[in-house]
């Protein structure tokens, strides 16, 4: 899936339940989330190409 396939994604999810956040902060903060999981999973690692993935998710949400 590619960054933009995944922030629509996300976008839609939280778009379709009634938050008092509007659905692209709301996308923002999971994505954040996932980035904070894989940092801390294991801080050597990191995992970069997951997080870089997701730091383009962020992006393409921004765009939103």
């Amino acid at each position: 899936m590619t960054p933009k396939e995944k922030a629509e994604e996300l976008f839609d999810k939280f778009l379709r339940v009634e938050y008092p956040w509007p659905a692209k902060d709301c996308s923002l903060i999971a994505v954040d989330e996932q980035i904070e999981l894989l940092l801390n999973l294991s801080p050597h690692m990191a995992f970069p190409e997951q997080v870089k993935h997701l730091q383009e998710v962020k992006e393409e949400i921004q765009k939103l």
